[in-house]
C-alpha cells in the first residue's frame, strides 16, 4: 500500500488538476460545437514540441514548452479569425483540417529523427506516471490564473458560447473575446499535453463535460457532475493501472466510459420522470 501511494499520488494529483480546468472548458467547447478544437490545438502544440526536438531541445524542456506555446497561440489566432457570424463552411470542418495537417506535419518532422516513433508515442500518451510535483504546481498556478480570468469575464464567455447571435446583438466584440478564449485554451492545452499527452487531454476535456450535460441542465450542475466523475475516474483509473500493470493514461481514458454511461442512464431516467409527471 505504501508503494502504491508513493508511486501513484503524483499522477493522481495531476489528474485532479487536469479535471478541474478541462471539465469547465469542455462545457464551452460543446456549447460552441467545436468538439475537436482541443485535439487540433493539442496537435499543434505537439507539432511545436516536435520542431523543438528536431532543433535539439528535450521534449519536456523549457525550450520545448515555449515552442509548443508559440505554435498553440498561432493556432488560437487561426481559430479566432476563421469563425464568422454567418459561416459558409462549418467551423468544425476547418478545425478538422487544422488537426490533420498538424498531425501529418508532426509525422514528417519526426521522420527526420532516428527515435521518431518513440517521441510520437510520448506526445500521444504523455508521461503521467512520471510526473513530478514541480510540474503539477506549475500547471496548477497556470490554471489558477486562467480560472480567475474566466470567472471575472464569465458572462461574456458563456454568452458567446451559448448564444452567439445574442452576443452580437448586445454589441459584444465577439472576435476579441474569442481570441481571449482560444489563447487561454491554448495555454491550458500546451501545459496539459506536456504531462498527459494528446489522447488523455481530449478525454479530460470532453467526457466529464458530456457526462454533466447528460445528467444536469444548469451550468453549476454540469460542472459539479463533471468534476465528480473526473475525480472518481482518476481514482479508479490510476488504481487499476497500478494493480493491472497497465499504461496509466490509456487506462484512465478507458475508465471514463463507466461514469459516462451512468450519467446517460441517470439523465434519461430523470427526464422520463419529469415527462411522466407533466403528462
Amino acid at each position: 500500500m505504501a508503494d502504491f501511494i508513493s508511486l501513484m499520488i503524483a499522477p493522481f494529483a495531476a489528474c485532479l488538476v487536469l479535471t478541474g480546468m478541462h471539465a469547465y472548458l469542455g462545457l464551452h467547447v460543446i456549447e460552441r460545437q467545436v468538439i475537436f478544437v482541443d485535439l487540433a490545438l493539442a496537435q499543434i502544440a505537439a507539432l511545436g514540441a516536435t520542431v523543438a526536438y528536431l532543433f535539439g531541445f528535450g521534449l519536456h524542456s523549457p525550450g520545448s514548452y515555449f515552442t509548443s506555446l508559440i505554435f498553440a497561440l498561432t493556432g488560437a489566432v487561426i481559430l479566432t479569425f476563421t469563425r464568422s457570424k454567418k459561416e459558409r463552411v462549418p467551423h468544425e470542418a476547418l478545425i478538422g483540417i487544422v488537426y490533420v495537417v498538424s498531425a501529418a506535419a508532426s509525422i514528417l518532422v519526426l521522420s527526420r529523427s532516428p527515435e521518431g516513433g518513440e517521441e510520437l508515442k510520448s506526445l500521444l500518451v504523455g508521461h503521467l506516471l512520471f510526473v513530478n510535483w514541480g510540474e503539477i504546481i506549475k500547471v496548477g498556478l497556470i490554471y489558477g490564473i486562467i480560472g480567475i480570468v474566466h470567472w471575472v469575464f464569465r458572462r461574456r464567455f458563456l454568452l458567446i458560447s451559448q448564444a452567439p447571435l445574442t452576443a452580437y446583438q448586445e454589441g459584444l466584440h465577439v472576435r476579441f473575446w474569442d481570441f481571449i478564449f482560444y489563447c487561454t485554451f491554448a495555454l491550458v492545452v500546451t501545459s496539459s499535453v506536456e504531462i498527459a499527452g494528446v489522447l488523455l487531454v481530449f478525454a479530460f476535456l470532453v467526457v466529464p463535460a458530456v457526462s454533466g450535460m447528460l445528467a444536469a441542465d444548469s451550468i453549476r450542475g454540469r460542472l459539479a457532475i463533471g468534476w465528480i466523475s473526473g475525480v472518481l475516474t482518476s481514482v479508479f483509473g490510476v488504481t487499476l493501472s497500478y494493480y493491472g500493470d497497465l499504461p496509466t493514461g490509456a487506462t484512465v481514458v478507458c475508465t471514463y466510459l463507466a461514469p459516462l454511461l451512468a450519467c446517460a442512464i441517470i439523465g434519461r431516467a430523470a427526464r422520463a420522470r419529469v415527462d411522466g409527471s407533466a403528462a
